[in-house]
């Protein structure tokens, strides 16, 4: 079964309910490929603004989830509150909640587990930073961060793998095609040995790190890219470009 192209858009800490509505606007009167599943991520304070009003088809996450029911946790957002404002997906993982809030796998694995068998859907991310890669350690960082998430988590339906090397967030470096690819591959084989083979061909694998208009469609043409998750270029109207990648 071929593995449907999805496009996110994490708009991290950024955003006015002018410029959002802005976004939005734009979002509603493209023409956006049919065959592209998009996700937007807005801050939590616009999640409702964004979701009453960006048109069906485009499914709104929030950037980060709890791993807890209702309660005593000051700041926090739930999953029943994502779930009972009609928001379906969340992001976790992203390396700034790794390395700047210290969010370990551990951790990470948690609110993905809690958050996957209470009806909301997972970006997973995982990646390596400047000093892993250089040092050859990419895959064995990546890997360590999937086993985290497997000890954890027994349903991989509801998670979209997002590969997002430090190095190349927010940096305007990328990762050349053939950089990417590879690290793809390799979680796709990880996969494969280590959950199974169904697992392996049907989850997505997404590549973020400074994603653009310009790199966009050579990256989509590789066979294990399924995709991306996209920071600073989801908030300018070149994103839909990037959503219309594979067209």
């Amino acid at each position: 079964m071929a593995r449907k192209f999805f496009v996110g858009g994490n708009f991290k800490m950024n955003g006015t309910i002018a410029s959002i509505k802005e976004i939005v606007q734009n979002l509603n009167n493209a023409t956006l490929d049919p065959n592209v599943e998009v996700v937007i991520a807005p801050p939590a304070l616009y999640l409702l603004l964004v979701r009453d009003s960006i048109k069906n088809g485009v499914e709104v996450a929030a950037q980060n989830v709890w791993n807890k029911p209702n309660g005593a946790y000051t700041g926090e957002i739930s999953v029943s509150q994502l779930k009972d404002s009609n928001i379906n997906w969340t992001i976790l993982g992203h390396s700034e909640r790794r390395t700047i809030l210290a969010e370990s796998d551990e951790v990470v694995s948690s609110k993905t587990k809690f958050a996957t068998e209470n009806g909301v859907s997972v970006i997973w991310c995982c990646g390596e930073s400047l000093a892993e890669r250089e040092a050859g350690n990419t895959i064995s960082v990546v890997s360590g961060q999937l086993e985290a998430l497997k000890s954890q988590v027994s349903d991989w339906s509801r998670i979209v793998i997002a590969y997002e090397p430090i190095w190349a967030i927010g940096t305007g470096k990328v990762a050349t095609t053939e950089q990417a690819q590879e690290v793809h591959a390799a979680i796709r084989e990880w996969l494969k040995k280590e959950v199974s083979q169904k697992v392996a061909d049907e989850t997505r694998i997404l590549y973020g790190g400074s994603v653009t208009e310009k790199n966009s469609k050579d990256l989509s043409k590789q066979p294990d890219i399924d995709g991306f998750l996209v920071g600073g270029a989801s908030l300018k109207p070149a994103f839909v470009d990037i959503i219309n990648s594979k067209q």
